[in-house]
């Protein structure tokens, strides 16, 4: 099999990165602007002991809807995957870990594998048709430089969220 051209790459990237990216933001974008909203989204974080529940609520949307954006434009690719690894790591650990691996039983299966996705993206760059192509920063930031900010960051930052902030209730005794 021959290697992938550099066309090749950036076409399936840019398309790989956009799509990624929009899905990333839509969930940001329905914690505004849908369902229960900021509020709800705010009561369900207190409720699980991510408080203060509507600053916990506003940063998760702002930042689904921020790196979703910029991971779609290809703009700081790095910070932005590691703003999706963060979340993730938080979502996984708060909502998801207590029920095993797999999405089917609300594991967490699917945070993972969005994180796996950023790191991915992180690592090989954003192509050239991206943000940070125009601004000269996809040679410096791409590959295991990439990988490194987006792993590294993502998961200190979500690990202090959840070390600062995640206070879960205590188990009932029904």
């Amino acid at each position: 099999m021959d290697e992938l051209s550099a066309v090749e790459f950036d076409i399936v990237m840019t398309g790989f990165r956009v799509i990624f990216g929009l899905i990333f933001a839509a969930h940001g974008y329905a914690k505004f602007f849908q369902g229960g909203r900021i509020s709800g989204t705010a009561g369900w974080f207190d409720s699980m002991g991510m408080k203060p529940g509507r600053f916990h609520a506003l940063l998760a949307a702002s930042t689904e809807m921020g790196s979703g954006i910029a991971i779609a434009l290809g703009l700081f690719t790095p910070l932005a995957a590691a703003a999706v690894i963060a979340v993730m790591v938080v979502a996984g650990w708060t909502v998801h870990r207590s029920n095993g691996f797999f999405i089917v039983r609300e594991g967490w299966e699917y945070t993972f594998v969005v994180g796996l996705i950023a790191a991915a993206i992180a690592g090989l760059g954003p192509g050239r048709v991206s943000l940070d192509a125009l601004l000269g920063l996809d040679e410096s930031l791409v590959g295991i430089p990439g990988l490194l900010i987006a792993v590294g960051v993502g998961l200190v930052a979500g690990i202090a969220q959840i070390a600062i902030f995640y206070r879960p209730p205590a188990p009932s005794a029904d």
